[in-house]
């Protein structure tokens, strides 16, 4: 009898050649070895050729020197621009003389009881703990002035995010169109376009609302235009069968079928613009953040901290509520609900009208407590003794200067030391291997802007300090957000710990991190690791417990180890988010390069700060620009396509 064999495999070169990444990197092969030669032949250096780069400083210089001579005599900024500046000193101004006529009390009042409407009773006292914080730090003026901004701000982004959204997510060619702005938008740092709302608004209030309304509008346009495009057809298509118009399918399906992506926007939004405060400040928003911009100006860390607080308070307490009320959305209403607001409001009103009456609607200065004192001197014992001379282990100026010398040296060094066209190549065999050719012309594109705008060298400085910081951070972040996902305990632990170094201000954990590192790339780093850990701690966290238990018990039942169900579940099937993370991470220390610029990190960062603190347009954008292809070339080679993805997952 004949017995039947399974063919073996097919091996060799003819099945390495069915590999879909194969194929790409030899047809990269084979285009790199027609062209490089013929580059090299043309420009034999291996540093961006001088006859590819266009220099943009004289029509960027002649724009400002218009607008400045303009500003005051044309048209355009008398009868635009000059409203759209009166209009929001004038709503600025109304909000926060309407919380200093409600008083300190009045305003803890007010805030307690839309967290006790919207969450109970636990997130009400939170709420007035955090503004009767505010009052005890001695900076109920400043929170005030603070929160009147804020509200104009957040307002307006909504409004113009809002807006955004409803076109993209209503029309396939104003998302394709869109999605280019968002992403500058996002990616741009904030220091690259204070410079142009300066020279259009001058310094002040005007300026630095818009400012905001730039950094906070996308994450709600996006989230509007993520909540309408991801409407349940069926209910659409039963609400169309019923004859409505498209305006009435959107008022009555689509925008409450979205409510959710809507507040979630909402959160973001708010988030995003008090991370503004304290950038706003060096354009005159005043505030709280003028009061930590001032106190890092003098190296005073714990009059900082004690103006970060309330930024932090401030952010938690929106964060919380606004979370809430996204979790109440269709839940039923309470009874006798109405008669309960009714009574709240009026005791609302009864302790804002009693403090008016006994004059004190201003804190009082007896109830302020000094924190500044006792944490400067905690900064300096840390210095003292962590600086330098700890036996055995060193001190962080040593660390800081092993991690230059052994990390951040090296990797700037051979990235500046490859030719401009083996960068490139780089750059399309990974953007090609995870994605399609588009995006790795997507990505070349991007890299080669660069080298055209002239800041070829710097921009591989700043690449080399972000991919060091991101390799730091995604091993922590991994680490802790492993750990936290397999520990209940921990997960609540950490969550006040992240929710703090989330929101607070960049400027304030700036002069912790100069002051036991010194002053260079490495405190750089430190500091972009501490702003984008918590962001990969939290999707990384989330990502692996939202694997399907299901999957996990089969495991279980078939013997597996923990470890085992962790390396061959749970990291495979939660994939999508640790790219995500990953992605997450890259944009969130890139966000950082223009802080470090200030502490010693150089390259694009300190051309950012350097061209908004000189008024030179041309510096300031250039590198800003350049901080934006940088954001879109490592976007395009850390996020695979949808269709990569779901074949990885």
């Amino acid at each position: 009898m004949a017995t039947l064999t399974a063919n073996p495999p097919r091996t060799g070169l003819p099945g390495l050649l069915k590999n879909p990444t194969v194929r790409k990197l030899l047809l990269l092969a084979v285009a790199a070895a027609v062209l490089v030669p013929l580059a090299n032949a043309r420009w034999a250096s291996g540093t961006w050729p001088g006859a590819l780069t266009v220099d943009l400083s004289e029509p960027l210089a002649r724009t400002s020197d218009w607008i400045i001579d303009n500003r005051d005599s044309h048209p355009l900024f008398l009868y635009f621009f000059g409203h759209v500046s009166n209009v929001v000193v004038i709503a600025v101004r109304a909000v926060y003389l309407a919380l200093l006529a409600v008083g300190w009390a009045g305003v803890t009042a007010l805030g307690a009881l839309v967290a006790w409407r919207v969450a109970g009773v636990k997130l009400a006292l939170g709420t007035a703990v955090a503004f009767l914080a505010c009052g005890l730090l001695g900076m109920w003026v400043p929170t005030m002035q603070t929160l009147a901004l804020m509200v104009v701000a957040v307002l307006a982004s909504i409004v113009v995010g809002a807006l955004l959204g409803l076109a993209a997510g209503l029309s396939d060619r104003m998302d394709r169109v869109l999605r280019p702005v968002l992403d500058t938008m996002q990616v741009l740092p904030a220091f690259a376009y204070l410079l142009p709302v300066v020279l259009v608004f001058g310094i002040g209030v005007p300026a630095a609302v818009l400012a905001t309304v730039v950094y906070a509008a996308p994450p709600m346009a996006r989230l509007t235009s993520l909540g309408l495009r991801g409407a349940d057809k069926e209910v659409l298509e039963a609400v169309e069968s019923l004859g409505t118009t498209a305006r009435q399918r959107l008022l009555t399906a689509r925008i409450p079928l979205a409510r959710r992506e809507l507040l979630l926007g909402v959160n973001q939004t708010i988030m995003m613009a008090l991370s503004m405060a304290v950038i706003a400040a060096v354009i005159g928003a005043g505030g709280l953040g003028d009061r930590v911009y001032q106190a890092l100006a003098s190296v005073d860390v714990g009059a900082a901290l004690a103006a970060g607080i309330p930024i932090v308070l401030l952010a938690v307490v929106l964060d919380r509520v606004t979370g809430a009320a996204g979790e109440r959305l269709g839940a039923d209403p309470e009874p006798h609900g109405g008669r309960g607001r009714l009574y709240a409001l009026a005791g609302v009103v009864a302790v804002a009208v009693a403090g008016r009456l006994a004059g004190r609607l201003d804190w009082p200065d007896a109830w302020v407590v000094g924190i500044a004192e006792p944490v400067n001197r905690a900064v300096d014992w840390m210095t003292a003794h962590l600086y330098s001379g700890v036996p055995v282990i060193g001190g962080t100026a040593d660390w800081a200067g092993h991690f230059t010398t052994w990390v951040l040296d090296p990797m700037r060094d051979g990235l500046q030391w490859l030719p401009w066209w083996a960068v490139l190549l780089v750059v399309a065999a990974l953007a090609w291997v995870i994605g399609t050719w588009r995006t790795a012309v997507t990505a070349v594109l991007a890299m080669a802007a660069i080298g055209v705008l002239g800041v070829w060298k710097p921009s591989l400085d700043t690449l080399s300090q972000v991919l060091a910081a991101v390799a730091v951070t995604l091993v922590v972040g991994f680490a802790v957000g492993i750990a936290a996902a397999r520990s209940d305990r921990l997960e609540r632990a950490l969550r006040p710990v992240l929710d703090v170094f989330q929101t607070m201000p960049q400027f304030v954990y700036l002069i912790p991190v100069v002051a036991l590192f010194g002053v260079g790339r490495a405190p750089a780093v430190a500091a972009a690791i501490v702003y984008a850990l918590p962001a990969v701690v939290r999707i990384t966290t989330q990502g692996l417990r939202q694997v399907d238990p299901a999957a996990l018990e089969a495991s279980g039942s078939l013997g597996a180890t923990s470890w085992q169900q962790l390396r061959q579940v749970q990291l495979p099937l939660a994939r999508p988010a640790l790219l995500l993370a990953v992605n997450q991470g890259l944009v969130l220390v890139l966000a950082v390069v223009v802080i470090g610029g200030l502490v010693g990190g150089g390259a694009l960062g300190y051309d950012v700060v350097f061209g908004l603190a000189q008024g030179d347009l041309a510096t300031g954008l250039v590198a800003g620009g350049a901080i934006v292809c940088l954001g879109l070339m490592l976007d395009r080679v850390t996020q695979p396509t949808e269709r990569r993805a779901r074949k990885g997952a």
